[in-house]
């Protein structure tokens, strides 16, 4: 059988597991259980070798470390620091809460790493109370879950670590390249929160003086130390992203036990048996979207996909929209790691083929990965945030197609200018990223 057959069998039977709600991470495993029948070279051991053989990887040792270190974070009450500065910032600007709830996220990314421990953090403390203060139930919804995309687009980024262990390509390089897009969407969402405020006259709150702008800042200061640590010393050479992972959590332990004090020894067990929960899920599908990937490589699916791609003659702004509508569409149905492994790894030889270079395909790759955490059917952190807002999820659809749009554009910029977001890589790390 050819590349072409086998991937219908692939990607077909993998669509057939989901339509019936199989689990993402059991269904890329049982998508492959087909196609070993196809080759007597094939047998059910392969697949657990490849799968053992993505686990055997010292980069995604990260993951479970700063999936700890986001929820340490979360129970130490940092996220009440972070809206106490950002209301101080831009809490005077029309529609103050959306405002200050962009900031927050757009601070709070720079410490979790973790979209969906932002959606939850900070949408339970600031949905009702924009509820309270008169904003609607769905814009609220709205504006939490897709400020909260920032979580892995801003480093220190959970998914730019498993593509820069995947890919072989500079973990430091991809988190500085990550800072110019994270805050052209942070203005994006801000200038809709201003016309929506101006066109619904959401209140105003009044104006923090300089005393308690710099009080603001003195209580959050050593949580916002926590991004200049981790991205610093990854880039000046300190330490690598996992053993920066581990700095991470050691650091936010020592803040909520011993600083802040407002974690409690008895509740270290809770918040480890959550972060060892979502790690397990996590890396579980890696490992079968790894034994996926492992056969689109064996029947040699993605060199056909390169001399198909070749033939239409595409460039690099071509081949750029073509990744970013490939992995919106794939963002809209499963997970944004699963969905590396597979998708990334098959157009990686394309965009080096056309001189795509690999950090801009990276962010092009997870910036359209991010929108599918708020696009249905998947959307998990619109899932949270409408939750949290007791609303249905439907009912915010509207208000968050009107955020996406400017984000959208965003995401075009990115596409169109390659050099805006590798000129911080290049300058601060010449030597990896040139």
């Amino acid at each position: 059988m050819g590349p072409g057959e086998v991937a219908a069998i692939l990607f077909g039977t993998f669509g057939i597991l989901v339509f019936l709600r199989v689990p993402v991470a059991f269904a890329l495993g049982l998508a492959v259980v087909p196609v070993f029948f196809i080759d007597d070279r094939l047998t059910p051991v392969l697949l657990m070798r490849e799968m053992f053989k993505s686990y055997n990887s010292f980069v995604l040792l990260a993951v479970p470390f700063f999936l700890l270190a986001a929820n340490l974070m979360n129970s130490a009450g940092i996220t009440d620091r972070l809206i106490r500065l950002a209301r101080a910032l831009v809490g005077h600007l029309p529609g103050g809460l959306g405002h200050v709830n962009v900031v927050v996220s757009m601070l709070f990314a720079g410490i979790s790493g973790s979209s969906t421990a932002d959606a939850a953090g900070i949408g339970s403390l600031l949905i009702p109370q924009m509820k309270k203060e008169g904003y609607g139930s769905s814009f609220a919804v709205a504006i939490t879950a897709c400020s909260s995309v920032m979580g892995v687009i801003i480093p220190p980024s959970i998914l730019m670590v498993v593509w820069g262990g995947l890919m072989s390509v500079s973990i430091g390089g991809l988190f500085l390249a990550g800072v110019v897009p994270g805050v052209l969407v942070a203005l994006s969402q801000m200038i809709t929160v201003y016309i929506y405020a101006k066109r619904n006259n959401y209140p105003v709150h009044q104006r923090s003086t300089l005393t308690e702008l710099m009080g603001a800042a003195a209580s959050a200061s050593l949580a916002l130390m926590t991004p200049l640590i981790i991205v610093g010393g990854i880039v000046g050479g300190f330490f690598t992203p996992t053993e920066a992972s581990v700095v991470a959590v050691l650091y936010s332990l020592v803040l909520g036990v011993f600083i802040y004090r407002t974690i409690a020894l008895r509740e270290l067990p809770r918040v480890l048996y959550d972060s060892a929960r979502f790690a397990a899920i996590t890396l579980f599908c890696i490992g079968t979207a790894s034994a996926f990937g492992w056969c689109l490589a064996y029947f040699k699916i993605p060199a056909t996909l390169v001399d198909q791609i070749d033939q239409m003659g595409l460039g690099v702004v071509g081949t750029g929209i073509m990744c970013a509508l490939a992995f919106l569409l794939i963002g809209m149905f499963i997970d944004a790691i699963p969905a590396i492994i597979i998708l990334g790894t098959v157009l990686f030889p394309v965009t080096q083929h056309v001189g795509m270079h690999p950090i801009h395909f990276a962010i092009i790759g997870v910036m359209s990965l991010a929108f599918g955490l708020v696009t249905p059917p998947y959307g998990l952190c619109l899932l949270i945030a409408s939750a949290i807002g007791r609303i249905r999820l439907i009912e915010a659809l509207r208000d968050v197609v009107v955020i996406l749009l400017p984000m959208v554009l965003v995401l075009l910029i990115i596409i169109l200018v390659p050099d805006l977001i590798l000129a911080l890589p290049r300058w601060l790390m010449p030597n990896f990223v040139k």
